[in-house]
């Protein structure tokens, strides 16, 4: 199982006093060919949300083309671990992610995030400690990522290319900055090991009227060659959105919104309302064979959409599924559902792979079209090859299909997100992606 789902052998370094401490981590490196691409397609500038009204005009006779991009990540982990006795464990992990993009040559704004190379700025993707006892299970605080984001992105989406088309998308929350999470031990049931985990995050106690609060419960049941996840998140005024990688905060990032009386441009004010957000989601993986795996996913999203309103603090703060027909801004709910299927089939040092994810149309009472009667459907076709050291090739050919040519589906943060084909442009859109990675 281990050979199969790991992308390659980690060269893990130990050091410290008995080896108490240890460097992992992986660096990459990518060049795609972008068949249909638009360069700076729409009105409003690069990395506007898409949930403003003023996002979706594009300018007039913009069409897509070729384009070579290119991209570059690395996040180390360092690690400690210490033997305590009597069955205790304290460790601790830190760890961040840089990145950083070009299209035919010039920085992409859309990869180099919020003009700097961190990935997410302010936050961390681990700074945490936790005490663990093997009969007992374990304790963490701090900065971590929620199982919802880091397990599909990691085996599932990660092992078909479709690491960012299903890990980041849909209504979840992938970053916690104030979290506690509790797990219990292993526990044998029914022939299978069971692990239980439950995940709490209060987000930015600033907030005192839309105080936020984030639950998360993962189960994870492993029976012989069989790996069941199961996640289920409950999101209460954290930013809304469909990047399911988003850290969890506030309804805002700025506590002074608050307050109970916002202003709208005219004098009469407008209320900020809270916002809840919720995903359900399994996903499973077997191993058929020494060689073939396959997987696959099915989430359940629920946003309870967010209205837009004025603040000197903030401006005007960001609405979901909003109907912009009238001064009021009102948000709507929505509910959609997303799928994953993949397989994968290994041969001496290839590993062959296809994926697909399905990010499906959303049901809503908003009478506005916000991408809601959209869906798509993104393709890839791999194969990897083990170069030996830690290093690996890898070439992923993409394939993204819309229902339509229009406004993205409610489940994409951006209507070029994960295939860089903009879905107001083109309804059908190819890459080709060919990279290095390694692990350490």
């Amino acid at each position: 199982m281990a050979a199969l789902t790991l992308p390659l052998a980690s060269q893990a370094l130990d050091f410290g006093p008995n080896g108490e401490y240890s460097l992992t981590g992986f660096a990459e490196v990518t060049t795609t060919m972008q068949g249909s691409y638009c360069d700076n397609c729409q009105v409003a500038a690069t990395g506007a949300s898409r949930q403003v009204r003023s996002s979706d005009a594009i300018i007039p006779g913009k069409q897509y083309g070729d384009a070579t991009l290119t991209n570059w990540q690395v996040q180390p982990y360092l690690g400690y671990k210490r033997d305590i006795g009597g069955g205790y464990k304290v460790n601790a992990l830190l760890s961040q992610r840089w990145r950083q993009g070009t299209v035919n040559g010039v920085a992409d704004a859309t990869e180099t995030r919020y003009g700097g190379t961190v990935d997410v700025p302010d936050y961390w993707y681990e700074k945490n400690i936790a005490l663990s006892q093997e009969d007992w299970g374990s304790v963490r605080i701090g900065s971590m990522t929620t199982r919802s984001w880091s397990v599909a992105d990691y085996p599932y989406g990660t092992n078909v290319g479709l690491a960012s088309a299903w890990s980041s998308s849909g209504a979840g929350y992938g970053m916690l900055a104030n979290a506690v999470r509790v797990g219990s031990p292993i526990l044998d049931v029914a022939g299978g090991d069971l692990f239980l985990e439950a995940s709490y995050d209060m987000g930015n106690t600033n907030f005192t009227r839309l105080k936020p609060a984030f639950w998360e419960l993962y189960v994870q049941y492993h029976q012989g060659d069989l790996v069941v996840d199961a996640m289920l998140q409950d999101a209460k005024n954290g930013g809304p959105g469909a990047w399911g990688h988003a850290p969890f905060s506030g309804v805002t990032p700025f506590a002074a919104d608050d307050t109970g009386l916002q202003y709208d441009g005219s004098g009469t004010g407008a209320q900020l309302k809270g916002t809840q957000q919720n995903i359900a989601m399994v996903m499973a993986r077997y191993q058929a064979s020494s060689q073939i795996e396959v997987s696959g996913g099915l989430r359940y999203n629920y946003w309870s959409g967010a209205n837009s309103v004025y603040s000197p603090a903030s401006n005007w703060t960001t609405a979901f599924n909003a109907d912009f027909s009238n001064t009021a801004y009102t948000g709507y709910s929505a509910s959609s559902c997303d799928v994953l299927l993949g397989g994968r089939y290994r041969t001496g040092p290839w590993v062959l792979y296809a994926g697909m994810v399905h990010l499906g149309t959303a049901s809503t009472n908003n009478p506005s079209q916000r991408g809601q009667g959209n869906s798509a459907l993104i393709n890839t076709f791999g194969a990897n090859y083990d170069l030996g050291g830690g290093l690996m090739f890898e070439s992923t050919l993409g394939l993204v299909h819309y229902a339509y040519k229009g406004l993205a589906p409610l489940s994409m943060p951006g209507h070029a997100a994960f295939t860089n084909v903009d879905s107001r442009i083109a309804q059908d859109g190819r890459w080709l992606t060919l990279g290095l990675v390694y692990a350490f």
